[in-house]
């Protein structure tokens, strides 16, 4: 998955939010996961990529 890196707030947010989100996804065995707090853009790009790979995969 490739993440906001435009900034280095972008990497900053990224940098604590992505692996946060790895850990959601995890747990939930899903794309069904709350968002990072601070993180909203990244944490829906996350989900939508989340399933889209899902949905290619056929899960």
């Amino acid at each position: 998955m490739k993440s906001p890196s435009s900034t280095p707030r972008s990497r900053e947010i990224s940098s604590e939010a992505i692996p946060r989100l790895n850990q959601r996804t995890l747990a939930a065995q899903s794309a069904n996961i709350d968002s990072v707090s601070g993180a909203t853009y990244t944490s829906a790009g996350y989900r939508q990529s989340l399933q889209s790979a899902l949905d290619r995969a056929g899960v």
